[in-house]
């Protein structure tokens, strides 16, 4: 069994493009399964297709007992199901027995974002006289006006911004390329930051050939999204957010640009989304805030 989760794994990688932390996440969760399966059956070797429906309830009931969130319990289901459809796809099993039952139910969680007022304090903090300053600002006025993955903001080198056609080429999920425009501050931002990269790399003292990347660290090395976390965790608890994080900011251009009438469709194709019910959760925050405010103004609510 650790053989076909192994091959999975590096199918995802290969030829579906996922990233990194997508697949750690994949491993952790198919490994948690094939444990459980391995002290069910007794042995260590366990045969595909000894893995039937009750198997895979007595997994997510044990799950379920062990007070794991249902949210958790819901991921690991999908990758079980995933690797499932895969060893069907390559022969190995004849059905996905993981295929007709019913996914775990979450609760619907709201994403958590910042109003106006508090983006334009988070913008306002970095100090623009230093370089890292400089690079800080230009990386939260770029999260804040295209709603990009921190994985995408990373990932991102200075031939991907067109400061001419003001826009960026942002890879996403799945090596996915779409093309997001940017806003006059983020712009003006990044552009001072091109002016001060050199001089942030040389200082760093890093070889030659020169980094590609947009955003480099006090290293003169590519900023890793870890890297970026810890900066915004930094501004925000300047801020008084202590869970801020790239995807605070995700949400938050989302909820903003809907907010201001802006068409769900585009929305979608600004921040990638596959799916159009993943960026429908935002008309959800819309709607719970006019709730909110309907409930204090109107005079007969």
């Amino acid at each position: 069994m650790t053989d076909l989760i192994g091959r999975f794994l590096g199918h995802l990688r290969e030829e579906r493009n996922f990233s990194p932390h997508t697949i750690v996440a994949y491993a952790r969760d198919l490994d948690q399964f094939a444990r459980f399966v391995r002290s069910q059956a007794g042995t260590e070797e366990v045969a595909p297709d000894r893995i039937d429906k009750s198997v895979i309830r007595g997994f997510l009931g044990a799950l379920h007992q062990r007070g794991y969130a249902k949210r958790t319990i819901a991921r690991r289901f999908a990758a079980l199901r995933s690797w499932l459809h895969y060893l069907c796809r390559e022969g190995l099993l004849s059905a996905n027995p993981a295929l007709y039952l019913a996914t775990p139910k979450c609760d619907r969680r709201l994403p958590r974002f910042l109003d106006r007022t508090q983006v334009e304090t988070l913008l306002a903090l970095p100090d623009r006289t230093r370089p890292l300053g400089i690079r800080d600002a230009a990386m939260l006025e770029l999260l804040y006006s295209t709603g990009m993955r921190v994985g995408e903001l990373v990932s991102l080198d200075v031939r991907a911004i067109d400061e001419t056609g003001e826009r960026v080429r942002v890879r996403g999920k799945g090596d996915k390329e779409r093309i997001v425009p940017l806003g006059s501050q983020a712009l003006a931002a990044l552009r001072a930051y091109l002016v001060w990269r050199p001089v942030l790399r040389h200082r760093a003292g890093a070889p030659p050939p020169p980094e590609s990347a947009l955003f480099v660290n006090s290293t003169g090395r590519r900023l890793t999204a870890r890297g970026v976390q810890t900066i915004l965790a930094h501004y925000g608890a300047r801020l008084g957010q202590a869970h801020l994080s790239p995807h605070t900011l995700r949400h938050s251009v989302a909820t903003h640009l809907l907010d201001a009438g802006a068409d769900l469709m585009a929305v979608k194709e600004l921040l990638g989304h596959e799916r159009l019910s993943t960026t429908q959760v935002y008309t959800h925050v819309a709607l719970d805030r006019l709730k909110r405010t309907y409930e204090k103004a109107h005079p007969r609510a």
